[in-house]
């Protein structure tokens, strides 16, 4: 890659660091574990930026590609005896409402797929079915239906648990 190439992905990475600290914060079980899949994103994103043709946003591209390995390290990782829904994460104490709301969306999602927590990744930063779909590879009506498929078992985790 040329210098000029690698200072565009330097300033697009910059630009798009929050995406890849959502997926490290979604996936990663610990500040170490996060710390690593970052590091992981940004080789696999580096490796693969000379094939990014800026069809869509680089911000598009980044999460197919943070999304991808963070899955990817999960299912290399996975131990049978613990499936990939059941990972849990340890969320701090909190003080104000708003982060106790934050915390328990976060222990929400975690009862979800690898898929379904992408999607609510995705819809939680407000991208529309159609850079969902670029992102994922489903359709946008498939989207839509997985999204109304998870509102409910989100609903239904909730009420049973109280």
């Amino acid at each position: 890659m040329d210098s000029e190439s690698a200072k565009q992905f330097s300033q697009f990475v910059a630009a798009s660091h929050g995406i890849i600290m959502k997926i490290c914060r979604m996936y990663g079980h610990d500040s170490e574990d996060r710390n690593d899949l970052k590091q992981e994103i940004l080789l696999n994103a580096w490796k693969s930026y000379p094939q990014f043709r800026g069809d869509a946003k680089f911000s598009t591209w980044l999460y197919k590609v943070a999304l991808n390995t963070a899955i990817g390290r999960i299912r290399k990782k996975r131990n049978p005896e613990q499936p990939i829904g059941q990972v849990h994460h340890n969320v701090a104490d909190t003080v104000s409402e708003k982060e106790e709301q934050l915390a328990q969306l976060n222990r929400l999602i975690q009862h979800l797929t690898d898929q379904e927590k992408a999607l609510v990744t995705l819809y939680l930063d407000e991208l529309n079915y159609q850079e969902m779909a670029e992102i994922t590879g489903l359709t946008e009506n498939h989207i839509g239906v997985k999204l109304n498929r998870i509102k409910e078992k989100l609903k239904n985790i909730v009420k049973h648990e109280n």
